[in-house]
């Protein structure tokens, strides 16, 4: 797909950006930055929002609920990007209205697709453009720039709008100009690994490494995809990804079931993830996890979206801050309850 856009996609969201945060259109939580890792030695971007918990005023009595707004649906000029394709639109770009990380910009459908339905064809190609585009645009000292894509489905994945959409965020915005420079990109480093697994490993298998503690799926690319391509593989993850979840409900009934699939719904909740170098599927049996004191009490509940697959997770209290920077096996425990536990792999008897 050809985006037919009249300007470079990063100066049009850059111009974007800045005009709706001059204008107050749009909400920019500034946020401290640590990096964390896994016991494995994997790094985590952990940022420190505390303006995101704010409580809101308390409803008045007798106030009737308001209506549930579709954003996507005719957003405000100051927040539209563009209609993409130019001819015959099918998606819209729009910045995101909350954003953490500088130029969180989202693609929507046109229509209002459901977020827990398949992702179709024309939603990868426009995904893959977007990314595309953005990789073939030089930044400073003519260095490309890199964009992290990432999809969120059912009620387990950190999901927030049922209107169908994918997200996007700079990778050079998420380092943040800041000392991240032991960082990198959790989809580059399970890409590595599968570009790495050995020839006889078919793609699309679990990675084993890194020593990540759930279950994930990745494919690389290895060329420009077509659209096709790009639906065929994301099937294929999204297969082993549901036949994970399978494997888990079979053995742990009582802690996870498949979700209704009325209307189209898909039975399992997913984070997926895509860079111009592949995709990631990470199978959810949860949205978070309660972060807990040494005495059992509760300190607050930890949510993850499909940012997990980029490396990076917020917190909104002082004490979670200071909890996952000084045990760091906390992470851990964390990513655990996200996923589906993996499966020791056991070598196949000689015949």
């Amino acid at each position: 797909m050809r985006l037919g856009l009249s300007e470079a996609l990063p100066s049009l969201v850059e111009a974007k950006f800045k005009a709706a945060k001059a204008s107050s259109s749009l909400l920019f939580s500034s946020s401290d930055l640590a990096i964390i890792r896994t016991t494995s030695g994997i790094p985590f971007q952990l940022r420190y929002c505390p303006s995101l918990a704010k409580k809101p005023a308390p409803k008045q009595p007798g106030a009737s609920p308001k209506p549930n707004i579709d954003p996507f649906d005719n957003p405000p000029h100051a927040l539209h990007i563009a209609d993409i394709p130019t001819a015959n639109p099918t998606h819209l770009l729009v910045l995101n209205k909350f954003p953490i990380i500088p130029q969180h910009f989202i693609l929507a459908t046109k229509a209002n697709k459901g977020q827990t339905h398949f992702l179709e064809q024309d939603d990868l190609e426009a995904a893959y453009a977007c990314l595309k585009t953005w990789r073939e645009t030089e930044g400073p000292n003519s260095q490309q720039k890199r964009l992290f894509a990432f999809f969120n489905s059912g009620e387990n994945s950190g999901a927030s709008q049922p209107h169908r959409h994918l997200q996007f965020l700079p990778v050079e915005g998420m380092r943040d100009g800041q000392a991240t420079g032991v960082w990198q990109l959790l989809l580059d480093i399970i890409l590595q690994t599968v570009e790495t697994s050995p020839s006889s490993t078919p793609r699309g298998v679990s990675s084993s490494s890194p020593e990540l503690p759930f279950t994930h799926f990745a494919r690389l690319f290895g060329s420009e995809p077509s659209g096709a391509e790009l639906l065929a593989m994301y099937k294929d993850l999204y297969q082993a990804a549901k036949a994970a979840i399978e494997t888990f409900i079979a053995a742990n009934p009582e802690q996870l079931a498949f979700h209704p699939t009325d209307g189209g719904d898909l039975p399992i909740s997913y984070n997926l993830a895509m860079t111009t170098a592949g995709m990631a599927i990470l199978p959810r049996r949860a949205a978070g996890t309660m972060l807990r004191r040494d005495d059992g009490s509760d300190i607050g509940f930890i949510a993850l979206n499909g940012t997990t697959l980029g490396g990076t997770m917020m917190v909104k209290y002082q004490e979670e801050w200071d909890v996952l920077r000084g045990k760091p096996q906390v992470l851990d425990n964390i990513l655990a309850a996200i996923g589906v536990p993996k499966v020791p792999q056991q070598s196949k008897p000689h015949v």
